[in-house]
């Protein structure tokens, strides 16, 4: 076990690419330890041999408990704390509301809502125990706006934020902080292989077809470069002042605005009439 003066010690959750890998280098950069975790811990050998020793790797599936509490006793074993939770784990999905079969439903909730929420409960302890932490919440700008198409994917993210919402105030009297991310588009296979597709049924091409072709088109092609995106998030958790919510790229900050506008306007638009239902 390394000494507790060795950097900060990061578990994080889905580190076989995209934010989860870009997380773990930045981590290393900064001079932390990280175990990262994935469901095939044989695909993290490449970053564990770049550690160099500052890198454990555990297989983590989210939706398992008891893969949850290895993980957790692992870290605390090798490194002797953890100081940085990143829920990360997750996939895309594309698919109309009545398009998507309850199966699928829960099966995305289980892993990007009910997962999360799980190993936050497992490290949780830990954390109020030394009076010091950060739980990272990989959510997405769909966290606050959900176009057509995407209802299962931003339902989980929706319920990610309530929920890690509610908890930022809770914990922070123990000196925890709760951080929610929320990118744009960036370059971390979210419209490839990764993306759970909905069967498709025809009377829905004319308000979803679009989206489905973009997302089809869009692998390899976002604007966001997910590196300089795991940086940001470092810059964030080192700051004294780090806000709750944390957009990333132009296209974030720019839905966001939009749609906090629109709703200002929807809510000043029929404020009349919801003042006149008091007694």
């Amino acid at each position: 076990m390394t000494k507790e003066t060795d950097g900060r010690v990061w578990l994080i959750t889905g580190c076989s690419s995209g934010f989860g890998r870009h997380l773990v280098l930045a981590a290393l950069d900064a001079g932390d330890r990280v175990m990262a975790t994935a469901r095939r811990p044989e695909t993290l050998a490449e970053l564990e041999e770049l550690g160099q020793g500052r890198v454990r790797t555990a297989a983590l599936d989210v939706t398992d408990p008891a893969q949850i509490e290895a993980a957790v006793r692992a870290t605390l074993a090798e490194f002797g704390r953890i100081d940085v939770l990143v829920n990360n784990a997750g996939h895309g999905s594309v698919g109309a509301v009545e398009e998507l079969t309850m199966t699928e439903l829960r099966s995305l909730m289980d892993v990007m809502f009910f997962g999360a929420v799980e190993v936050t409960k497992a490290v949780l302890p830990h954390l109020r125990a030394q009076g010091s932490g950060a739980i990272v919440q990989m959510s997405s700008m769909g966290g606050q706006q959900s176009p057509p198409g995407f209802g299962a994917y931003c339902s989980a993210k929706f319920a990610l934020e309530a929920m890690s919402e509610s908890l930022a105030a809770e914990v922070a009297p123990f000196g925890v902080k709760v951080l929610i991310v929320e990118p744009g588009s960036f370059r971390t296979e979210f419209g490839g292989s990764r993306l759970h597709r909905s069967r498709v049924i025809d009377a829905y091409r004319e308000s979803t077809g679009d989206i489905r072709d973009f997302v089809e088109g869009m692998d390899g092609s976002q604007p966001g470069d997910p590196a300089k995106a795991a940086a940001a998030i470092l810059k964030v958790l080192d700051s004294d002042d780090a806000p709750l919510r944390l957009a990333l790229g132009d296209d974030a900050v720019d839905g966001l605005r939009a749609t906090h506008e629109a709703k200002a306007a929807e809510l000043a638009a029929w404020e009349e009439l919801s003042r006149s239902t008091a007694l």
